[in-house]
């Protein structure tokens, strides 16, 4: 079909803001259409502004189009009022690349990056025509998939996906390409001999060629229904990073977008263990970016796209082999003009004088740092093993090189947590605008609280997340201390996340198909763009819920036990169960587990189980780490009392036996 631009560009002027769906920024590609090519439409289900600075859907997008047999444009979810145009004007959802409909693309691939999307998802099916369930979908329809974090419990939308693909995808996407295009070429035929040759890839789950089991109430068994469908879905990991530098040619929008700077990758993967953090564990091992491709890929893409800031991208981008070699590098590109640094993911046990030094010789963009918990003893339980003299040491090298607003970020609602705990935070706030007050008169720190949701493939999962209203008392019991403070807290700034929106993100976090009802319920009641608070609305989860005869409790509130048959137990992040236990086991007893960049394997399994070799650093933890040092402090008491730290180097030599 032609572009719909002559008939999208007569109604842009009813919406709030057209510059979201016009495309034509710099690096855009309009493919060129052809009956023997797999057509992808790679679709950012949150708004332009949100979606476009995503490296993901950049990735993918490039390597698609590098195939002579593909193409692969993309579309982002239409805020409402463009909805409401494209409704009423009987419109699609179209490209914003050459803005064809989305019925012109084989596959509608979407990226999941948070559980408050799901409802934004299936409004993108009913825009582009799509029907909403998979088993209603006829060889005419295009296939849908959803890739990303979420990816890795897809059961919530078992009934709506026809494919969900885990791990990184610079490869698979290939794969698939290869096995629509030969379906194309048979004259499109049976939708379930297309699904059928899906389901033996690698990392490529297709949820209805499984059968989920129940009694009464509990999930007892995730099966495949045929043979040949495999029993456990393998993540897929690309080994050698240097083989991928994408992107190439990184989007440049014309309007604004919320992180509008050139993004590079550095490394990816994490192995510091941080039991809260799903990312880090789904995304191990640790495969670093050669510094020399990482100082190419910044000075070209500055050059190209004009920007004078660049974010090094990683989990945690400090722990760079060369950080402070390759931002020297960035900023004295003198091609580039004044070029600022930004490191999003900063280790402050791993952030030095030097990389301030290096970063402040250009425009200083904000710092945030993420402690996570307010004592010793809680940053034992989540395994972030840093002390207080590694937070006030990095807030006093932002400082001191010229920095008077620094970030911290919390969790709260955390296993083990006491208000003790809680209110120890506004503790170290209060110390680092101490740290602050020798070098400016007014510095400030801004504490960010986010409440805590356990995540599939991570030692929480079996923890039981804290109740909305346990969630708000916490938060009130730092407003409170703040409020009644007086001067003691001159300088600390208090936000927090919506307790409600966690709420949601848990339910959906570790739920199982049964939720299937509840987000159609939910987005037939009007619940999208659940994830910004002008939409969110809590009430309509809770009487979906009811609707369906399901409860909170059960699915967000409650422990889960050793034994317990979990809705992704089917699936594999790369990670040994028993290795994931007994590091909760390990959490509840407060032991800290090393980072194994630094010593032996603990045979987490992430390693072994893709082929690729654990390697033992041969240098030293960053410097000011704290992680192997044995000491840290203790702040429990009110006192500055080194104490020893709890670490566990256990061989990990067992698998699957529960242990």
């Amino acid at each position: 079909m032609s572009s719909l631009w002559p008939e999208l560009e007569r109604v842009l002027g009813e919406v709030q803001k057209p510059a979201r769906y016009i495309g034509c920024e710099d690096g855009m590609i309009v493919p060129t259409h052809r009956p023997d090519k797999a057509a992808w439409l790679l679709i950012y289900p949150d708004t332009y502004e949100v979606g476009l600075p995503n490296q993901g859907l950049q990735i993918l997008y490039e390597i698609i189009n590098e195939r002579p047999d593909a193409v692969a444009e993309r579309a982002y979810a239409p805020w409402t009022d463009m909805a409401d145009v494209l409704r009423s004007n009987g419109l699609p959802l179209f490209s914003l690349d050459s803005h064809r409909p989305a019925s012109d693309f084989d596959i509608l691939a979407f990226n999941l990056s948070s559980e408050l999307v799901y409802t934004n998802l299936l409004e993108c099916l009913d825009l582009a025509g799509v029907p909403l369930h998979a088993d209603e979908r006829t060889s005419d329809d295009a296939l849908v998939i959803i890739g990303g974090h979420c990816a890795y419990n897809p059961e919530p939308l078992a009934d709506f996906v026809d494919a969900a693909v885990l791990g990184d995808g610079e490869e698979v996407v290939s794969e698939i390409t290869e096995v629509v295009r030969d379906w194309k070429a048979s004259g499109r035929g049976s939708r379930h001999d297309v699904l059928r040759e899906l389901s033996r890839l690698d990392g490529v789950y297709l949820p209805s060629m499984y059968d989920a089991e129940y009694d009464g109430d509990t999930l007892v068994a995730v099966t495949p229904r045929m043979d040949g469908v495999p029993a456990v879905v393998e993540k897929r990991t690309i080994a050698d990073l240097a083989d991928w530098p994408y992107p190439k040619n990184q989007l440049v929008p014309l309007t604004e977008v919320v992180h509008d700077r050139l993004n590079v990758e550095v490394f990816r993967g994490c192995t510091r263990g941080c039991r809260f953090c799903q990312a880090g564990m789904i995304t191990r091992p640790v495969r670093e970016r050669p510094a020399e491709q990482v100082r190419t890929m910044v000075a070209d893409g500055l050059r190209r796209t004009g920007y004078d800031e660049v974010a090094l991208t990683s989990l945690s981008t400090a722990d760079f082999s060369g950080i402070e070699e390759v931002v020297a590098a960035a900023v004295s590109d003198d091609a580039c003009g004044q070029v600022s640094v930004s490191l999003p993911s900063l280790r402050v046990d791993a952030f030095t004088v030097g990389i301030a030094a290096e970063i402040q010789r250009a425009r200083r963009t904000g710092l945030t740092f993420a402690p996570e918990a307010g004592t010793w003893r809680m940053r034992q339980v989540i395994n972030k093993l840093i002390n207080e003299e590694d937070l006030y040491g990095a807030v006093e090298s932002a400082f001191s090189q010229g920095w008077r607003r620094v970030k911290l970020y919390f969790l709260t609602g955390l296993p083990t947590e006491t208000d003790e705990d809680t209110l120890a935070i506004l503790e170290l706030a209060r110390r680092c605008i101490e740290v602050g007050r020798k070098y400016h008169s007014s510095p400030t720190v801004t504490v960010s609280l986010g409440g805590f949701v356990p995540k599939p493939f991570t030692p929480f999962q079996w923890f039981g997340q804290n109740t909305e209203v346990e969630l708000r008392r916490k938060i009130g019991l730092l407003r409170d201390e703040i409020r009644n403070g007086g001067r003691t807290y001159n300088g600390v700034k208090l936000k927090w996340h919506d307790a409600r929106a966690s709420v949601v993100e848990g339910l959906f976090s570790r739920g199982d198909r049964r939720l299937g009802p509840v987000i159609e319920d939910v987005w037939r009641n009007g619940g999208v763009f659940q994830e910004w608070s002008e939409h969110f609305d809590i009430a309509l989860w809770e009487d979906a819920m009811v609707r369906q005869g399901l409860s909170l409790d059960s699915y967000v509130y409650r422990h889960r036990t050793e034994h317990e048959v979990l809705p992704w137990d089917h699936l594999s992040a790369g990670l040994h169960r028993d290795f994931l236990w007994q590091d909760w086991r390990d959490a509840l007893d407060e032991l800290g587990l090393e980072d194994c960049r630094w010593i032996p394997c603990y045979d987490c399994g992430a390693c072994t189980g893709y082929g690729i070799e654990h390697v033992v650093a041969s240098a030293t933890p960053p410097a000011g780490g704290s992680q192997g040092t044995g000491q840290g402090t203790d702040h429990r008491n009110g006192a500055d009392t080194a104490v020893p730290v709890t670490l566990t180097a256990r061989p990990r030599v067992t698998v699957g036996t529960g242990s």
